[in-house]
């Protein structure tokens, strides 16, 4: 026999959250870990956190401090600072977050504190239904995970604090080196630090520009020429870059060493460029005094071996 499925109020069940449904969790955890990858231990009910109380206080099979936070209704703000202010004040390592359901927004902050927390620490948010088989009179808990922690968002937390990270050495380092390009020239006084991996400063002529390259395997000083996507053809980013090719000994003779000379057929626009190679020079500190040095000089001489040939172009 095949019966159909009714759904039945919570309220009709549990009256209330605290005395009525976290009694009953407490009691039948077991319902819960049927949904988990783990095993809880109810330690206490309307554990004290100063003068709050959470809903249920447990422990993992794996020793974790773990806190449940119900609602028999949808999920809303005041429960979501309550399960941060709980965690925090009873060093818990996973929080359990029960709602009849789920705001879209919560689930949002949900996915992102799974994401952005450390590694050890693990956010459920877990949709409360209740069930009966038309007919009959026993009603079953439906417990279904919405939003939990998994590999892939750990590592896309971790690949976000990086690039973070990058963005903040990356602007440390300009302000550094455009506080030493100023006592040299006068190029890049315009220019603020940035987050980016080049910052750049005009040539003098529309769609030139000599720009510092910083990544974590090289810096580089270099002219680029891009005009824009309204000159493809013909490309007058080709037949400027020809044009000071053909000054390419006069210019590196006056530079001081070879340059990098990259029409980049495949691409629109093209440059020409002189590099300091490395390792790991983003984040090793220790060598950026010296590198800023040595980029401000090799800029300086950029500028004076090409700013002539600039300005003949058309």
């Amino acid at each position: 026999m095949i019966g159909k499925i009714k759904k039945v109020p919570l309220r009709k069940l549990w009256k209330k959250e605290d005395k009525d449904f976290s009694h009953w969790l407490s009691n039948n955890i077991d319902y819960l870990n049927d949904v988990l990858d783990f095993d809880l231990s109810v330690e206490n009910t309307e554990e004290k956190v100063g003068p709050y109380r959470v809903d249920i206080f447990a422990e993992d099979n794996y020793g974790r401090k773990v806190i449940i936070e119900n609602q028999l209704e949808k999920t809303d703000h005041t429960h979501l600072g309550q399960i941060l202010t709980y965690m925090v004040n009873l060093d818990s390592k996973i929080a359990i977050w029960i709602a009849s359901r789920v705001v879209d927004e919560h689930a949002k902050v949900i996915d992102w504190l799974n994401e952005n927390s450390p590694d050890d620490f693990s956010f459920y948010l877990i949709q409360l239904e209740a069930i009966m088989i038309e007919g009959n009179e026993i009603a079953a808990p439906l417990f279904t995970i919405v939003q939990k922690p998994t590999l892939e968002s750990k590592e896309l937390g971790a690949e976000k604090k990086q690039y973070a990270q990058r963005h903040i050495l990356r602007k440390e380092f300009w302000g550094q080196l455009l506080e030493k390009s100023k006592e040299k020239t006068k190029l890049h006084s315009n220019v603020s630090a940035s987050i980016y991996s080049w910052i750049g400063a005009g040539a003098g002529k529309s769609g030139i520009g000599y720009n510092y390259g910083f990544t974590n395997n090289y810096a580089s000083v270099e002219i680029y020429l891009d005009r824009g996507k309204d000159y493809v053809e013909p490309n007058i980013n080709k037949q400027r870059f020809d044009e000071l090719f053909k000054h390419k000994d006069e210019i590196e003779s006056i530079f001081g060493g070879k340059l990098s000379w990259e029409r980049l057929d495949e691409k629109r626009a093209s440059r020409i460029c002189f590099r300091f190679d490395g390792d790991n020079l983003l984040r090793n500190k220790d060598c950026w005094e010296d590198l800023q040095n040595k980029l401000v000089d090799a800029m300086v001489r950029l500028e004076k071996s090409t700013s002539k040939y600039i300005r003949d172009l058309d």
